[in-house]
């Protein structure tokens, strides 16, 4: 079936932000272009805190985001959806996928991880995020084993058996839908098997970011997910989860990163200067916003490679 033409949908859209440091230019992109996308579609814009990871979040960073988006001249609807509320719906999920026989813990720390890959002395598989896919250890451990493992108190992580997972559904796609309708719609095939046996939850963390966004676009509706590129390759991942899951499929469209000096996207990990920052030595929102190639009080990019 062919995708709706963004002109004849009301679409709803999302900005969800981590509380985990201050907010930097590549997001105040991310939620323009979905608060003009929601403009464009006559349709509705919504904020969500994705705080799953409460042993990172904290309580100044999530102040700064809402005094950070009202600064840029963004308004969105209420209540706002915050992750640190929806962890009985995260087990939820994971019941579904562990009924289906899809989960395992594992108890291999990095370092343990590292050491695996080191032994087989051979050039190591990496997911799209660079880091070394899982060498399946314990994924065929007895359950007995694992039940034993579990009660001993030590740490472990519940991960999704992909080659299990994948086995079980159709070829996959997912399907890019430019809003603005300046770049044509495509169908993409999905390739989660990238990630390996996925982490979805920890024993202290209970639901993994790639679990928790999937549960909750379909809890509030979302129809349409307008993020930057660097996320492009979890999309397969998503489409596999809501998939097993039984989610609807939404819309997607990865736009542009914002580069650094340096010329890799910015990020708070590596310190890249926020908009608090920005804001505090005199900047105003204008000259922000025309600095990320949008106009104040344009409803769409202002060029076609958006």
């Amino acid at each position: 079936m062919p995708a709706a033409k963004s002109d004849d949908i009301q679409g709803i859209f999302r900005f969800a932000p981590s509380p985990t440091g201050y907010l930097h230019r590549g997001h105040a992109l991310s939620a323009h272009l979905n608060q003009r996308a929601a403009q464009a579609t006559g349709g509705r814009f919504l904020l969500r805190i994705e705080n799953v990871d409460t042993t990172r979040a904290r309580e100044e960073f999530e102040a700064a985001i809402f005094a950070d988006l009202a600064w840029l001249g963004l308004a969105w609807e209420t209540p706002v959806l915050f992750q640190r509320d929806r962890f009985d719906a995260y087990a939820d999920a994971l019941a579904g996928l562990d009924r289906l026989g899809l989960l395992y813990p594992s108890f291999m720390t990095r370092n343990a991880i590292a050491a695996a890959i080191a032994e087989a002395g051979e050039e190591w598989p990496r997911d799209p995020d660079g880091a070394p896919l899982y060498p399946g250890n314990e994924r065929d451990w007895s359950n007995a084993r694992r039940q034993a493992e579990m009660a001993s108190g030590q740490p472990y992580a519940l991960r999704l058996d992909m080659a299990r997972a994948m086995s079980g559904v159709p070829e996959l796609y997912w399907r890019s839908v430019d809003p603005f309708g300046v770049e044509p719609e495509a169908t993409h095939v999905a390739d989660p098997a990238r990630w390996g046996d996925v982490v979805l939850a920890r024993k202290e963390v209970g639901g993994s970011y790639h679990l928790a966004v999937v549960v909750d676009d379909a809890f509030q509706g979302v129809t349409d997910i307008v993020r930057g590129r660097d996320l492009e390759a979890a999309t397969s991942l998503h489409r596999l989860l809501q998939t097993l899951l039984g989610l609807p499929e939404p819309r997607y469209f990865h736009h542009r990163l914002i580069l650094g000096p340096d010329g890799r996207k910015l990020s708070k990990s590596s310190g890249s200067e926020s908009i608090r920052a920005r804001r505090e030595r005199g900047e105003t929102p204008k000259e922000l916003i025309a600095g990320l190639g949008l106009s104040v009080g344009q409803d769409r990019p202002t060029t076609p490679s958006w």
